[in-house]
């Protein structure tokens, strides 16, 4: 009788990738507070504050890429409307942030400022919960959870697929920017949130607390990294990939692709909620110019150009991307949205693995010639 035996399953991590990784943690838990809080500002090894929120702010965008290409390398579910999720978490935390203000606002009142100047007399509804860090946490999860659940159902049942797909997300962005920028739905209208003075009733603009909500972004990142790592190794991830390379091989496999493109899609919604929760009190406000059309593509340029389906490459084209982005938009912001259309057609053209590919490539050659 012929037995056979499964393929073992593969480690996690490398022996390598495992050092790369505790390298980060050490980077982001130990060297960035040192150089930061206790290296001189004169000193060459200083990392500046503004550097410190600039990467911070990078490393909530690095999530959201991490986040499509939960969906968009591993799953072939090609999202543009991924900015409505990241948003979503951080106008509940912008919410929270608001009630932390009490009555320390222009108007010296328990309201926030805006709905005092719009003669509002008291909270709505949807505000209740806002004074409660722990409900704030949940709300951070349930809330883009919860939309991504009820549009994903309908869209994957219907099997709505592909460019259809791409554009019915955008377009519920879209919907929900124009939404948020009515005053009556207090969300504060076109200006948002901001002017944010405490978190846990203690101040926020403070070196200390900029930095803790730094090493609590980077923890996050290098988290979301291993769950995502996990999670594509597994039974369910190879499931996702036959989902994204044969969808109708799979179901006459017996497997129902709804489950696990929903679930999907619902976990990498969740992500990018809790990255606009910790980008909100690091960058100072939130407003509906966070569900334009242009942030959601962004998000898919940062996953093309490092690399879909390789987990690392959109978490380096989000620092690449951003980078340059921070660089142009101050030596030429006239041309940055040029040269970011430029750049997402010759990826697709001429690097359609990304850079990441690119790297591989490159040291495959080097390999075989030696």
């Amino acid at each position: 009788m012929t037995t056979f035996k499964l393929p073992q399953a593969a480690p996690l991590l490398t022996r390598k990738a495992w050092s790369v990784f505790l390298l980060a943690l050490i980077v982001v838990g130990v060297l960035a507070p040192v150089f930061n809080l206790l290296v001189p500002a004169g000193s060459a090894f200083h990392l500046s504050d503004y550097a410190i929120a600039l990467i911070g702010k990078i490393m909530c965008y690095a999530i959201c890429a991490l986040a499509m290409d939960l969906i968009w390398g591993y799953t072939g579910i090609l999202s543009l409307g991924h900015g409505l999720f990241f948003a979503l978490g951080g106008y509940v935390m912008g919410m929270y942030l608001m009630r932390q203000i009490g009555q320390d606002g222009n108007y010296k009142s328990n309201l926030p400022d805006f709905m005092v100047f719009l003669d509002w007399k008291e909270l709505p509804w949807h505000w209740m919960l806002s004074d409660s860090f722990i409900a704030t946490l949940c709300l951070v999860v349930l809330a883009p959870g919860f939309i991504a659940f009820v549009f994903g159902y309908f869209a994957f049942r219907s099997r709505i697929k592909g460019v259809y797909f791409s554009i019915i997300t955008q377009a519920m962005t879209y919907a929900a920017m124009l939404l948020f920028f009515r005053n009556e739905t207090g969300f504060g209208g076109n200006n948002g949130f901001t002017d944010f003075k405490r978190i846990l009733d203690l101040p926020i603009a403070t070196p200390n607390m900029r930095m803790v909500l730094f090493v609590i972004t980077g923890l996050t990142l290098l988290g979301f990294y291993v769950f995502s790592r996990w999670l594509v190794g597994s039974k369910y991830g190879r499931v996702l990939m036959a989902i994204r390379d044969a969808e109708t091989r799979v179901m006459f496999s017996g497997y129902s692709p709804l489950p696990y493109k929903l679930s999907i899609w619902v976990i990498s919604a969740v992500m990018c909620g809790i990255a606009g929760a910790l980008y909100v009190p690091q960058v100072g406000i939130i407003n509906p110019g966070e569900m334009s059309a242009a942030n959601s593509i962004e998000i898919a340029v940062w996953a093309a150009v490092g690399g879909r389906g390789t987990l690392i490459g959109p978490i380096v084209g989000a620092f690449l991307v951003n980078g340059a982005k921070s660089w142009l938009t101050v030596t030429a912001p006239e041309f940055w949205l040029y040269f970011l259309g430029a750049l997402f057609i010759a990826v697709t053209l001429y690097l359609p693995q990304g850079v990441v590919g690119l790297v591989a490539k490159i040291k495959n050659k080097k390999g075989g010639a030696a």
